[in-house]
């Protein structure tokens, strides 16, 4: 009896032993960010971090090649190495060791740039209109990608959601930025160096949402919002956006009518639903305020010699989330991805002669909502023959339930996805950041003239690099061509990114020809990505080469003609029209009415613009329009001149 408990006391020793040391952290493993992964690209020529958490005290060692470095993690349990500077190459391992060991595998030494914005810039790659001939040679090893989850947060956080670097391949390519992508694919070429590309945007956000909060404090005009803010207790604000975001999804996944009444099966009846063309957004096919949840069905007669047949359903994109089933089987589900085609493969039996039923659960948090591609996107495809979805769909609002916007919209508070999706990057060195964005802050262009060089400041004060490059694109043409001159404030947007042009190491990339009239998001991104390389070539790399379009110089008046110089007039100042003729420019009087002018090139490239009802000419416009759809001064080289205007009214 006496061996049985001491026995017994040995193994409680024992049990409360191994307790302690659990709860001490002597077991706690050595972790890092999700940014460091297999894969990465690491900036060459310059010290990089190696970072992550572990127990405190505990000791970190990171090996790589020939390197080897040391920390001991702080109180709080936070360790960094930082390892020399080495050149361009690979692949190589990346080892670190405490109690754990990590080991990274397939890393390459190279540039790394980021890719930021909204819409545009994440559009994604298999969307643009390359695709069906660039995805053959979207394989390239030395081009890596990491794509940053969204993610806002009130508070500034160390890591990302979960993602990794992947290697350029046509799959993971497809859903990468279509900009980033063509412009690492011309960079990796020219400079012969890996590349890799970091991919943190979010559509239809302010600028303000991209810049911390310490700098939005020192701007007057956003102390009284930030004041507030600065009052909350932002751990319990944002348990609270947490909590009421999962009332909201429950009542989604759970009290939708739809999913209690099972209006999936093909067995319900819909005489009570409504009809509705698809595809469109359904803000304009009569629920022009609707958020959350409405169901989408239709019948699809398939003959007998098609059933029992692999078939795959395309729906083109659907905005933001969807449930799709197929005879009452749900094939698919996507959530989040407002612009990413839905493709479902449906495995070979599904299929039933005669009539099937196909049902879709569409979730809309805010803004636009429904299957909103084009027709030649929705079809399902059965043995290699397309059989059109487009046309009359039946439907029925589920719930009508927008979500909550504290925490669903990036543009609730400032610095919200500055928080989220850029600093936890900032321990990762960088060569420089491409940029596309300015469409939501068109409203007050005034303030952008301001905001964006205080983001690109902002930007390289926190990754402790004063002059990384940062290039961005100028917005294109977009809505409907003016009939008269007239104010714009798209006009005025792309003004203040050209005024931001006096920021050191900086660059523009001028697309006022590739727009579309009806489309925010032009379809040619392989362009927008090469005149982006042409300015990293000249500003990051310092190669003499012409890199941007003409830019607006000075002005002269001679009489009743105004004479224009221009910077960057590459090999000569061209017209891009078979006729010869200068379009796109008004010209105005003191009186400040800008009719339209003619215009044409001088001998010695200069612009002389004049209209006869204008006597003494004072100020003079190019492109200043939403949709400036004519404009046609270019210099030799094909890079179109950049919008400007004389005045300042």
């Amino acid at each position: 009896m006496k061996q049985f408990f001491l026995r017994i006391m040995r193994r409680t020793m024992l049990l409360l032993v191994c307790v302690f040391m659990i709860n001490s952290g002597l077991f706690a493993d050595v972790t890092i960010p999700y940014i460091l992964s297999d894969n990465m690209v690491l900036q060459r020529d310059v010290p990089v971090n190696i970072w992550g958490w572990a127990k405190p005290g505990e000791k970190v060692t990171v090996t790589i090649g020939s390197q080897k470095a040391s920390a001991k993690a702080d109180k709080k349990g936070d360790w960094k190495v930082q390892l020399k500077p080495n050149p361009a190459g690979g692949p190589f391992e990346l080892t670190i060791k405490g109690k754990n060991s990590i080991t990274l595998k397939n890393i390459l030494y190279g540039d790394v740039w980021l890719c930021g914005g909204q819409s545009n810039m994440e559009w994604p790659l298999m969307r643009s209109r390359n695709w069906a001939t660039d995805k053959n040679v979207a394989n390239n090893p030395n081009i890596r990608l990491f794509y940053v989850p969204k993610k806002i947060s009130l508070k500034p956080l160390q890591n990302t959601s979960e993602a990794k670097w992947e290697v350029c391949t046509q799959e993971s390519a497809a859903s990468f930025s279509a900009i980033g992508y063509y412009f690492g694919k011309n960079l990796t070429a020219e400079i012969g160096v890996p590349v890799g590309l970091i991919n943190s945007n979010w559509g239809g956000t302010d600028i303000e949402t991209w810049i911390s909060l310490e700098t939005m404090y020192a701007d007057k005009d956003y102390k009284a919002a930030i004041d507030k803010i600065k009052g909350m207790d932002l751990d319990q604000l944002q348990k609270d956006a947490e909590e009421q975001l999962k009332k909201w999804q429950n009542a989604i996944s759970n009290e939708d009518p739809g999913i209690v009444n099972k209006w999936y099966l093909p067995e319900f009846k819909t005489t009570d639903w409504k009809t509705m063309r698809l595809p469109q957004a359904w803000e304009g096919a009569g629920l022009p305020a609707l958020d959350g949840v409405v169901w989408f069905r239709k019948e699809i007669t398939v003959s007998a010699a098609d059933a029992g047949k692999e078939v795959i359903i395309n729906l083109g994109p659907i905005d933001d989330s969807d449930e799709t089933y197929l005879n009452g089987v749900k094939i698919g589900k996507t959530e989040n991805k407002y612009d990413l085609p839905r493709s479902y493969k449906v495995a070979a039996g599904s299929l039933k002669a005669g009539v099937n039923v196909i049902s879709i659960k569409v979730i809309d948090t805010g803004g636009g909502g429904g299957l909103w591609g084009m027709d030649n996107q929705v079809y399902m495809e059965i043995g290699g023959n397309k059989v059109s979805l487009a046309g009359d769909w039946n439907y029925k609002v589920g719930l009508d339930l927008p979500a909550p916007k504290e925490s669903s919209s990036p543009n609730s508070f400032p610095s919200l996805l500055f928080n989220g999706m850029i600093n936890p990057l900032l321990n990762f060195p960088i060569k420089g950041v491409i940029w596309y964005q300015g469409e939501n802050n068109a409203g007050n262009y005034i303030k952008y003239r301001s905001l964006f060089p205080t983001m690109i400041n902002d930007w390289r004060s926190k990754w402790g690099n004063a002059d990384f490059t940062f290039l961005f694109v100028q917005l294109a043409n977009y809505m409907e061509p003016p009939q008269f001159p007239q104010q714009s404030t798209w006009a005025g947007l792309r003004e203040a990114q050209t005024m931001t042009l006096s920021v050191p190491k900086t660059g523009m990339a001028v697309i006022i020809d590739i727009g579309e009239a009806k489309d925010i998001h032009p379809r040619n991104k392989d362009d927008v990505g090469y005149r982006l390389y042409l300015a990293a070539l000249k500003v990051a790399y310092g190669k003499d080469l012409v890199y941007s379009g003409p830019i607006y110089k000075s002005m002269t008046i001679e009489g009743e003609k105004a004479v224009l110089e221009f910077d960057h007039k590459g090999s000569g100042l061209v017209v891009k029209d078979k006729y010869g003729y200068l379009k796109s420019f008004a010209i105005a009087g003191a009186d400040k009415k800008f009719v339209w002018a003619k215009a044409y090139l001088t001998a010695d490239n200069k612009v002389v613009v004049h209209n006869e009802a204008v006597k003494n000419p004072v100020a003079v416009r190019y492109a200043w329009a939403d949709n400036p759809d004519d404009a046609n001064l270019y210099n030799a080289e094909g890079l179109p001149a950049s919008p400007f205007r004389t005045d300042d009214w």
